[in-house]
């Protein structure tokens, strides 16, 4: 495709995409916006995310999610808490939509059911980590009528009415989303699902098989994916722990200051001139009652104080003369005392003199407060006693808590938003096509290709059409040049290995056609050979036997060599060689010696050609096809398996060749006693499995026998 028409169409699915995403977070905000001004308890703030999760895909569905919730928080401040709720419901529509799609009724019910199930449960579980019970307080009501109050049952009610609320929310919500899926034309909804991807789209089954082999599990995506971890709960964690202590050190000044306040404001109210009197009288002192309803208001009006009192510190005691009521602890009377706690005998002296002290943390017999004292000084300006505020730090960590919690809901939808974009990012930018063009250059290392496969995987790269930009793409482009480069020159190599294997073939041929014409009778014998070698290496392949050993490399070394095994027979003498009758026991010897002669021939070949391979076994077929499987053969009386593969299968090629063959001194065997004699040499004289794919082979091996003869 020209690169032209390839980004017009390219910038036009990314339209939709986008477009998908803002009409999905559009619709999900209006009717989120409708039910709660109409305070119906129900959200519907998910059918965007349903559709774009399945018309785009996962990560644009996670956008639509956040998105919503974001928005939706302007006029409703709970809905940025349930940012993970809408995240996880993206989750469960790319799983049923990759898993077997939505079109079936049973499969839109259980996709329904599963939402519901996630919405119900953990929608409920927030809001009672939130507000203590439901959010709507039809909820409420309906939830401790059915429980008979706000007892044990209440929590597990509004759970199942939460689910049921949900099945109704989530199933309009497929369905709907369904709906659009329908109204949306199929061509446009191919675009959009294909937008994310930098390349050509590859298939479901090819990506599985990139999979399989690795990539995006434990490989490229592996490391990103931990990276990503790393990464977003590492800055998920720094932003979490600087806001919970910029909010604790905030709050904890804000009560602090508010107690002071507080304990400065009680010392205005009070009249130090009048303190014998309050405590001599008790609350029966004219005054006192309307200077405790003014510390009331003082108390109830400082936001955190819990306690509010005025008291005499004395050496070893304090004596109290105003203390306010609350729910947790009784108040004590005007004239009670109580010791000095252990956190404020190093401030004594100070206290003892009449001077201020900083705000104390103690947690003594009153629990852990933070206390704020101010003098109270009479007319002469003497300090009397003191006004004291506490702010109970129990109630301070549980702000604290509550405020970590909210922040941890919010951070976990943003935490999971961060990684779903560099998951995405890792496997359309960097894994499929890194391994798309890992995969497809594989090819090229095999060394066998014809020409024909090179166009073939040249033109396959090509169509990958990877366009990520930067260092991924030039790697493409480099690679392409370097493919289509290495074609021509592996097709001009594989010309001149094609032209240098005739020629070797046909010196072979020519020095074993040397060879053969000295022997007066031997009928073809290298030709027959070699092709009864060429079926026992084929029957050999095909039944697995030696398999690690028959590689197709080795193969073709056997075949190729296989007319050199009796090379050593240039140097038997005419009158051995041509004999018409027995040899004698020295003649004998003397025949035995060319396979050590051809031994030696084949050595100094392969040491002048630098070791080429089908002249090893041209070697071993040359010093060894006369070995026996039972160590009785020669020259060197090796046994078994000891013995070179490609020798023994030459043993049995060539003993049957020299059967069916008339000599000088013999006619032919019968071709049936010919079999039966290897079939009794099956473990004594030749190895079992290759007698037992020759006998198999039976049919080509008539043919060559029948091709000959004719």
């Amino acid at each position: 495709m020209p690169g032209g028409r390839r980004w017009k169409l390219k910038n036009r699915s990314r339209v939709f995409m986008i477009l998908s995403i803002l009409g999905g977070i559009g619709v999900n905000v209006i009717l989120s916006w409708a039910v709660y001004y109409l305070e119906l308890p129900l959200y519907m703030d998910t059918i965007g995310t349903v559709f774009v999760t399945a018309a785009a895909g996962l990560f644009p569905g996670i956008m639509t999610s956040v998105a919503t919730s974001l928005f939706c928080s302007i006029f409703n401040d709970y809905s940025i808490y349930y940012t993970i709720v809408g995240v996880l419901i993206a989750h469960c529509t790319s799983w049923f939509v990759k898993s077997g799609g939505l079109r079936r009724i049973s499969r839109l019910m259980a996709f329904a059911a599963t939402l519901s199930l996630v919405g119900g449960v953990l929608g409920t579980g927030i809001q009672w980590i939130l507000l203590g019970g439901p959010q709507f307080p039809s909820v409420a009501e309906v939830s401790e009528l059915i429980a008979g109050g706000r007892g044990t049952w209440y929590f597990f009610v509004t759970v199942l009415i939460g689910i049921g609320l949900n099945l109704v929310d989530k199933g309009v919500s497929a369905a709907f989303a369904l709906l659009l899926m329908k109204a949306v034309s199929p061509e446009i909804l191919k675009e959009i699902r294909e937008s994310s991807w930098q390349q050509k789209p590859l298939s479901r089954e090819y990506c599985q098989s990139l999979k399989k082999k690795g990539y995006g599990s434990r490989s490229l995506q592996f490391s990103m994916f931990r990276l990503m971890i790393f990464a977003t709960a590492s800055l998920t964690f720094v932003l979490c722990w600087i806001s919970i202590r910029v909010y604790n050190q905030n709050i904890r000044a804000e009560y602090e200051q508010n107690a002071r306040n507080a304990a400065r404001f009680a010392a205005e109210v009070v009249d130090a001139d009048r303190i014998p009197d309050y405590l001599r009288e008790g609350k029966e002192a004219e005054g006192y009652a309307e200077t405790e309803r003014m510390l009331y208001r003082i108390r109830d009006n400082a936001s955190g104080v819990q306690f509010l009192y005025v008291l005499k510190v004395e050496k070893d005691y304090c004596t109290y003369i105003f203390d306010l009521d609350t729910p947790e602890v009784p108040a004590y009377l005007p004239g009670d005392r109580e010791e000095v706690e252990e956190a404020f005998e190093p401030y004594m002296p100070d206290l003892l003199s009449g001077r201020e002290i900083p705000s104390i943390e103690s947690d003594d017999l009153s629990g852990w407060l933070l206390t704020a004292y101010c003098p109270v000084r009479n007319s002469a300006g003497v300090t009397v006693c003191y006004a004291a505020a506490d702010v109970s730090m129990h109630r301070l960590t549980g702000y604290v808590r509550g405020f970590l919690i909210r922040v941890l809901l919010i951070f976990t939808g943003f935490f999971v938003l961060i990684l779903g974009y560099g998951i995405w990012y890792a496997r359309y930018h960097l894994i499929y096509p890194i391994g798309s063009m890992t995969e497809d250059t594989r090819g090229f290392l095999s060394g066998d290709l014809e020409p024909k496969d090179l166009d073939r995987r040249v033109k396959k790269l090509k169509s990958l059409d990877i366009h990520t930009g930067g260092e991924v793409e030039a790697l493409y482009d480099s690679i392409l040049q370097m493919a289509s480069g290495m074609t021509d020159q592996m097709k001009a190599v594989r010309y001149y290995a094609d032209a240098t294997s005739q020629m070797q073939n046909g010196l072979i041929m020519t020095m074993a056609d040397m060879v053969e014409n000295r022997d007066s009778d031997t009928g073809a014998h290298i030709r027959k050979t070699a092709e009864y070698v060429k079926i026992i290496l084929t029957g050999l392949k095909k039944k697995g036997y030696y398999a690690g050993r028959l590689t197709p490399r080795y193969i073709s070394d056997v075949i190729m060599s296989a007319p050199l095994h009796d090379v050593g027979k240039i140097q038997i003498p005419d009158s051995i060689l041509n004999k018409p009758g027995k040899l004698t026991e020295e003649e004998f010897e003397i025949m035995k010696t060319h396979a050590s002669v051809g031994k030696h021939i084949m050595e100094n070949a392969i040491s002048t050609l630098q070791g080429e391979n089908y002249l090893k076994e041209a070697r071993n077929m040359a010093a060894y096809h006369h070995e026996r499987w039972d160590g009785k053969g020669y020259p060197e009386g090796l046994k078994g398996e000891v013995i070179p593969l490609s020798a023994r299968i030459m043993a049995v090629a060539d003993v049957f060749d020299a059967l069916t063959s008339p000599r000088v001194y013999k006619p032919g065997f019968p071709l049936e006693k010919a079999l039966q004699i290897i079939r009794d040499g099956a473990g004594v004289q030749f190895d079992p499995k290759i007698v037992e794919v020759f006998l198999e082979a039976l049919p080509e091996v008539k043919a060559v026998l029948k091709k000959y003869q004719e």
